[in-house]
């Protein structure tokens, strides 16, 4: 798990178990997602009028239901300051992705987006599943390689194919080439599966896992009996961004990589890339899928 060849939060590389599971084929989509709001009436974070006392340094007139949408610029922009191509947008949510006047009539077999870890725990228990632990997610995302850059290898691009929904070309965040066929979201199962049948654990959208965020993974334990089995290593009171002490929220691990990765800026849909979420924020480029684990046998009379 983990890499020593990319990010700094990615290393050291160690070893772990994980006891069986299952996990979903695809990320969940709008369709899916539509059935669990259609049965239970959930509403997401993203569309819950705001509590003033929540933002005490907020315009009034920015205390609106809304999510963050990616908007390309319009030319080059510093590529250290990402407040350029995102954008606040009031009334976007899961069935209004790109903002208040869009739709998900054609994007039914898309992922879901602008959802947040609670939207997406509540899914996920609806559905008698769980959120997978950050060991879990990676250990499918190989694909029963062990040790490689990409869910399918070493190569980005085998024989010239692209295997993802990542950015195309080098011009992020303003031109896409349009190589791939697709801007944003793409159906899921629009690129190869991995060696165990999963599609899209490298890019098109990033997926929330259920651990807190750490800055870095535990060193590999030296003996193999001390190998962690199903670790959790991470703990709410450490998941804060020290550099943002005015955002006191929590972070969860979010894995994958998305259709805004670029290889000029953004080299994450691998599996060991990983990157911290604010619990309560979703985008238009974050899903999740489930796992579900066999019941705990009772131990012998």
């Amino acid at each position: 798990m983990g890499s020593d060849d990319h990010y700094a939060e990615e290393a050291p590389t160690h070893r772990v178990r994980v006891d069986a599971f299952s996990i979903d084929t695809t990320a969940v989509t709008n369709a899916e997602f539509a059935t669990f709001v259609d049965a239970t009436g959930y509403v997401t974070v993203a569309e819950r009028d705001l509590d003033p006392a929540d933002y005490p340094a907020a315009p009034a007139e920015n205390l609106q239901p809304g999510s963050m949408v990616f908007v390309p610029t319009r030319g080059p922009v510093d590529l250290r300051h990402l407040s350029q191509w995102w954008r606040w947008k009031p009334g976007a949510c899961w069935h209004h992705p790109h903002g208040s006047r869009s739709s998900i009539d054609k994007l039914l077999d898309h992922p879901v987006v602008h959802v947040s870890h609670e939207d997406a725990s509540a899914y996920a228990a609806w559905a008698g599943a769980s959120l997978p632990t950050e060991a879990e997610w990676e250990y499918a995302a190989r694909g029963g390689l062990e040790g490689t850059a990409y869910t399918w290898g070493d190569v980005a691009r085998p024989d010239g194919r692209i295997m993802a929904n990542t950015w195309d070309g080098p011009d992020f965040p303003w031109r896409s080439s349009g190589e791939s066929g697709f801007l944003r979201t793409a159906p899921v199962g629009s690129f190869p599966a991995n060696g165990y049948g999963l599609f899209d654990m490298a890019g098109n959208v990033w997926e929330w896992t259920d651990d807190w965020w750490t800055e870095a993974h535990p060193a590999d334990a030296d003996k193999p009996c001390c190998i962690p089995s199903n670790p959790r290593p991470g703990v709410r009171e450490q998941s804060f961004d020290p550099a943002q002490p005015q955002f006191a929220i929590p972070r969860k691990v979010v894995k994958g990589g998305s259709h805004l990765c670029a290889d000029s800026y953004c080299l994450r849909y691998r599996p060991a890339a990983r990157r911290p979420q604010m619990v309560d924020t979703g985008t238009s480029h974050q899903g999740f899928r489930c796992v579900r684990r066999p019941p705990t046998e009772a131990p012998p009379a």
